[in-house]
């Protein structure tokens, strides 16, 4: 997968996740739950684009890291919520099977950008290679 796919799949994630839980926000009980899942998922999206403008291999490391933790409290929400994700929505389920998904793929990230220490990071290759491709 590569970094561009990867932006629009946590962007979607985002999304469904707001979306998802819009009713959830109403019930006085699961609120606070709710808002917390929610920023989890909207972090990941943000900070797996923070990637892209990593200054060195060490910042994009410890950002990449940032998401990877993101992605684990997304899930960690979305499990405690399911049984309240379940009675609301349909997309529970598939939910907390993306928010695994993403959590296994940026672990991996992380254990390559660690591995990797003192080569320039994978995304920003990739962005460099667009960019000067567009300046042609």
């Amino acid at each position: 997968m590569n970094p561009q796919d990867l932006r629009l799949r946590t962007t979607l994630f985002a999304k469904c996740v707001d979306r998802s839980t819009r009713p959830l926000l109403r019930n006085v009980e699961t609120q606070d739950y709710t808002r917390q899942l929610r920023r989890a998922a909207s972090s990941v999206a943000a900070n797996y684009r923070a990637t892209g403008r990593a200054r060195s291999h060490a910042e994009f490391t410890a950002k990449m890291g940032t998401v990877l933790e993101e992605a684990d409290e997304a899930a960690f929400w979305l499990e405690f919520l399911e049984e309240d994700l379940r009675g609301v929505t349909a997309d529970g389920p598939t939910l907390i099977k993306e928010a695994g998904e993403l959590v296994r793929i940026f672990a991996k990230c992380v254990d390559t950008a660690r591995r990797n220490e003192g080569q320039k990071p994978l995304a920003l290759r990739s962005l460099l290679r667009s960019d000067t491709a567009s300046a042609r």
